[in-house]
């Protein structure tokens, strides 16, 4: 028999905070991704933290969502070992397109190979977050609304990564991760709508399962206090608040007339008194 599935158990709340982790991962990662391109000599850092603020963003939104799925008939648990590997692989896929922009550049082509690798991982840590799913009853998907979401992955990705390396100003910026997180989430969705359960009657979750709510919110935990973390790094660091735009006119701001008159009388060279 096949069972009703709902994603959206608890109403609009769970899509709302999914979307809004996802938009949150989304400007951290292009901030700190901006802040490498500034700062050379520490660029390997702020990668690193731009690929974990976006791959926690990701898999937050993921697993925040999955809050509110449920399967009528059907009793429902997560398998720890998958939930968590599912997060490291996020981080390390977009690790990957992260890296791969941050020091080859954004030209097409490493954009096209960047956004594919990403897209795919992205799509794999959603699956493989599925298959942590233990319930009385065999998940099914439909190949053609899987491979959508796929694309929809890969898509989401490479915008994000000519993002990373084409906008720097603040305000574009966060404009920008609001649009990536409708595609995130929206990649999210589609791999949802693809889902079917066939219920077999047998109790299939596990004894040291827990239950639905309460393991999504222990696992939560950790990957949003280090969101937090990254955006107090933001908040503090004042150089993150600013883009290129506005770096640049700081540089070169006239001088008033007492400043240039100073500059040039130090420029001169000193000539020896006379007597």
């Amino acid at each position: 028999m096949t069972a009703t599935v709902s994603n959206f158990y608890y109403g609009a709340v769970t899509p709302v905070a999914a979307y809004l982790m996802a938009c949150l991962g989304a400007a951290l990662g292009l901030r700190c991704t901006t802040r490498s391109l500034r700062r050379p000599q520490r660029r390997a850092g702020w990668l690193a933290l731009g690929a974990i603020s976006i791959g926690c963003g990701i898999w937050t939104m993921h697993f925040i969502a999955m809050i509110g799925f449920n399967v009528q008939g059907a009793l429902v648990g997560y398998d720890t070992v998958r939930t968590l590997l599912s997060l490291v692989v996020a981080i390390a896929v977009v690790a990957v397109g992260v890296f791969l922009v941050g020091y080859r550049g954004g030209t097409p082509a490493n954009l096209a190979v960047a956004g594919t690798v990403t897209g795919v991982g992205v799509a794999a840590m959603h699956y493989l977050g599925m298959a942590a799913i233990h319930t009385n009853g065999t998940l099914r998907y439909d190949t053609m609304t899987v491979a959508v979401s796929i694309v929809i992955a890969v898509a989401a990705a490479t915008a994000a990564l000519w993002a990373a390396v084409s906008i720097h100003t603040l305000w574009s910026s966060l404009g920008a991760s609001l649009v990536m997180g409708v595609a995130v989430t929206g990649m999210h969705y589609t791999g949802m709508a693809a889902i079917s359960v066939q219920l077999t009657g047998r109790a299939a979750v596990p004894e040291s399962s827990t239950s639905l709510l309460s393991f999504l919110l222990v696992m939560l935990a950790g990957p949003l206090v280090v969101l937090l973390v990254a955006a107090v790094i933001v908040m503090f660091d004042p150089d993150m608040m600013l883009g290129d735009d506005e770096q640049g006119r700081s540089a070169v701001q006239p001088q008033t007339p007492g400043a240039a008159f100073q500059a040039q009388q130090s420029a001169q060279p000193s000539q020896p008194p006379s007597w």
